[in-house]
Parts: structure tokens; sequence; C-alpha cells
């Protein structure tokens, strides 16, 4: 079973959303429903980038780079949701080994974790389940907990770098 530590990465995020809201003057908007949605076409642009879905091509998945970049834009997302919703952020979650199954079926588990978090947000372990799921998707696609870390490290600095420059 991997074990992730969350807690540096929420904290992270926490400073990016804050200098976003700030910065764009968005402290009292309801954002959650906005970062659903962008939670969900990151998850399209990752399938997308895997290929996992295009029985009719040939053309091979992007690297591997590309497509762990994809998905820490996910982690980002999830991390925020996570932020904004009025339960203890956990500190470790769990990907589970027993995953039997290919990245098309992880895929539309998460969708269908993304909905069902979406209808009953109020329930944590929604959001715990979603999260597991996404997590569950960089197992399949064989990142290492530490390249997920580092991904994500690297990404928020992008992230900020951007917000200097306007973005």
């Amino acid at each position: 079973m991997m074990d992730l530590n969350l807690q540096q990465m929420y904290k992270m995020q926490n400073e990016l959303d804050r200098r976003i809201e700030s910065e764009r003057g968005l402290e009292n908007a309801d954002l959650l429903d906005k970062k659903i949605l962008a939670l969900l076409v990151e998850i399209g642009e990752l399938a997308n980038e895997t290929r996992c879905f295009k029985f009719w091509s040939s053309k091979p998945p992007s690297s591997k780079d590309v497509i762990l970049e994809e998905y820490v834009d996910g982690v980002h997302f999830l991390l925020s949701i996570g932020l904004i919703l009025p339960y203890e952020v956990p500190e470790h979650v769990h990907i589970p080994d027993d995953f039997e199954g290919e990245a098309v079926g992880a895929f539309l588990k998460v969708y269908e974790s993304v909905t069902t978090f979406k209808n009953y947000r109020d329930d944590v372990n929604n959001y715990n389940q979603l999260m597991e799921d996404y997590l569950m998707i960089g197992r399949i696609l064989g990142f290492t907990i530490e390249e997920i870390q580092d991904a994500y490290l690297s990404k928020n600095k992008v992230n900020h770098t951007r917000q200097d420059q306007g973005y």
C-alpha cells in the first residue's frame, strides 16, 4: 500500500489559493463548483494524454513527464477542493494495492466519484474516496509517491510564477 503524506501539499495549495483569491478579489466567492468543473477538465486532459481510451488510434501516449504534469494539475484542484470544505484535511491518503482494472476503468471511477462528491459534498467520505480514486490513477500510470510529490512541488512553483506574470 502506498501512503501519501498530504500535509505539505495542502499547505502549499492553501498559500497559492489564498494568493489567487486575494489578487483576484475572490476572498468571499463560492468557487467550489468552478473547482469541481476544473477538476473534471483536468481529468479529461489527463485521459487524453494517456490515450488509454483511443482504440481507433495507433498514436502512442504522451511522454511520462507530460502525463505526470497533467496528473498533478488534477492533484492541485483536488487539494484546493479539500481546503474549501468544512472538515479536517486528511494527513495521509492510502492507495490500495488491490485494484483490479485498467486505466479506462479507473478514469470512469474517478468521474463517478466526482459526481458523487458533487451531489453529497457534506460527507467527508465522498471527498476521501475521490482522492483515493484519483491517486489510484497515478498508481495505474506507474507514478511513485516521490514522483507525484516532486511534480506537485514543481508545478506549484510554476503556478506562483504564472501569478507573478499576471496569468
